[in-house]
């Protein structure tokens, strides 16, 4: 059985589409070492001056902790409630499954403008909240939840489950066949799954620019800033930082998700 051979357009077409996706991210990281507040070509020089500043930044700073605390706990809750979300999808048989999944994958199909609206209804409205970072924490959870399950459900759907009732046959309760058992094996998705889930909430802005209230997530603190041209740089340096680290962390996320570490 021969293979068909691709079309000579598709590799200029993929080219052109990695090309424009990825260029101006790219640019990012050379900009934040030019000696300009301002992004245009030629470059005045190179300087790591902008990167001091950002560490010296207290209000930047202090965003930053912000969303690692909210992204933190955003990503373990939504991973616990996707791990058992999951679960029931893939080991019971029961009735509605399928309009129940599409119930949970709801918060990936609003548009998130209309998402935080709704939230900033809710929590103001009906549950007459004050608006903080725990606002923002349970309005990341809702998004984390869907990415957490699927990532989740590949993996409980990926080991033999027959252990799980070699363990039950042996006279293991279902607590400890879950403990020893089932989240070992699954333990690559979970980790790729908070890993994920971590950076969905690092980097959302529309839920946390509705629900933020007077303490600000960094990405609407980086937003705020876009206004005044001496505070770019910074901001420059700070988005080359997290652009790192989002990519290893992606890529850690996916190595683990395809099950190269062993639980």
């Amino acid at each position: 059985m021969t293979r068909s051979r691709v079309p000579g357009i598709v590799p200029l077409f993929l080219g052109f589409y990695i090309f424009v996706l990825y260029a101006p991210v790219l640019l990012l990281p050379l900009f934040s070492f030019n000696d300009n507040i301002y992004m245009s070509f030629p470059l005045k020089g190179l300087t790591l001056k902008w990167y001091t500043m950002m560490v010296n930044d207290v209000s930047l700073m202090k965003a930053l902790w912000a969303s690692v605390k909210v992204a933190v706990i955003a990503s373990i809750v939504g991973t616990i409630l996707g791990f058992l979300s999951a679960k029931a999808m893939t080991r019971y048989h029961m009735r509605g499954k399928g309009v129940l999944f599409a119930f949970i994958m709801v918060p990936l199909i609003v548009p998130s403008i209309i998402m935080g609206a709704s939230l900033l209804s809710f929590f103001r409205q009906f549950l007459d909240v004050n608006l903080s970072l725990w606002t923002v924490g349970m309005g990341h959870v809702l998004i984390c939840i869907p990415f957490s399950m699927l990532v989740l459900v590949a993996r409980l759907e990926g080991f033999d489950r027959s252990l799980e009732e070699a363990s039950c046959d042996l006279g293991m309760s279902a607590w400890q066949t879950f403990r020893r058992v089932t989240l070992p094996l699954s333990m690559p998705g979970v980790l790729a799954s908070l890993l994920l889930c971590f950076m969905v909430s690092f980097d959302e802005f529309l839920k946390a620019f509705f629900l933020s209230g007077n303490q600000a997530t960094l990405p609407v603190y980086m937003y705020s800033l876009l206004r005044f041209p001496n505070f770019l740089p910074s901001v420059l340096a700070l988005g080359s930082c997290i652009l790192i680290v989002s990519i290893v962390l992606i890529a850690v996320a996916e190595w683990l998700r395809r099950g190269r570490v062993n639980p």
